[in-house]
């Protein structure tokens, strides 16, 4: 691998991870479109930005970790994750500090831009939370067990629903509980990362969750967050029909995400070690899997 070449810089932003960009803001954009069906051409462009915003971001959070945890000893000889950029020699720590640096402002380029189309000002508080929220993660909140509520806000509350916010100018009960449910389904991400890491992560001094609780609860966490997820999922749904009359018939998908989801949590029962790392692609796949099947299920719920 060339150093500081192409393929080392799209390692290094993991691809695989940028589908948990995608999957709220995807949510959020089905949740606009079926409230306000008469979505002007600006409310589809402020979605768009949204979307474009949270792909930069999910980037530089990915640099952001791969560099600190590289300056920390984090990312230590016996990792069993996938392997890491500055830890293996890929990108030099300048050519990491150069990317985390033009990522970022790509970002609050990005988010400058949709400010200005949709002249919600008060999104400049949101956008420097996200800002401040990609660095203080992986500098203090994953090492005192608190990244959870990062990933509960910034990957559910935030996206989700400012997304329908600057689509639609409001904000609703079922918006809330339906960024909540993308929130908590994200989690699990994280779950099995810290549960595959948890001895590394106990060397390492960072006190995640799962360290904390032991692996026995995490297993139970991991199974209960998408539970929630799914029982969220159905509230929003239901609360459409009886609210708006809306179908029923789009809830039946819902079974769909909780069948994958147990499947996915007997194989974390059942597997140590690097093998972890299948259930981790296959919970990526599942947190995508959901919002599809929310998406899809919303817009059937709306016009069938």
């Amino acid at each position: 691998m060339k150093t500081n070449g192409p393929k080392a810089w799209v390692l290094a932003a993991r691809p695989k991870t940028l589908t948990g960009a995608i999957a709220p803001v995807l949510v959020g954009g089905m949740l606009a479109y079926t409230d306000c069906s008469q979505l002007s051409t600006q409310a589809w462009w402020s979605g768009l930005l949204c979307l474009l915003f949270a792909l930069v971001m999910q980037i530089d959070a990915n640099l952001v970790n791969d560099y600190y945890d590289f300056k920390k000893g984090t990312d230590r000889e016996d990792r069993l994750g996938p392997e890491r950029a500055c830890a293996q020699g890929w990108i030099t720590p300048r050519a990491m500090q150069w990317g985390i640096g033009l990522t970022t402002l790509l970002a609050c380029v990005i988010g400058l831009i949709l400010l200005d189309i949709t002249m919600r000002w008060e999104l400049l508080i949101v956008g420097v939370a996200c800002v401040v929220g990609c660095f203080i993660y992986t500098l203090k909140f994953s090492y005192l067990g608190l990244g959870d509520v990062l990933v509960l806000l910034f990957f559910g509350i935030v996206p989700v629903g400012f997304t329908y916010y600057v689509m639609t100018g409001g904000w609703t009960l079922l918006l809330t509980i339906a960024s909540i449910g993308m929130g908590l389904a994200t989690d699990n991400l994280l779950m099995v990362n810290n549960y595959r890491d948890i001895e590394q992560d106990r060397l390492s001094g960072k006190r995640t969750i799962v360290v904390r609780l032991g692996k026995q609860a995490a297993l139970q966490m991991y199974l209960w967050l998408g539970l929630m997820a799914a029982l969220l999922m159905i509230v929003v749904e239901l609360m459409q029909v009886l609210l708006d009359g809306r179908s029923w018939f789009g809830i039946l998908l819902v079974v769909a995400y909780i069948g994958i989801h147990i499947n996915n949590y007997q194989k974390m029962r059942a597997l140590t070690g690097k093998a972890l790392n299948m259930v981790l692609g296959k919970t990526a796949a599942g947190i995508f899997l959901y919002a599809v099947v929310f998406a899809l299920s919303l817009w059937i719920n709306a016009t069938a």
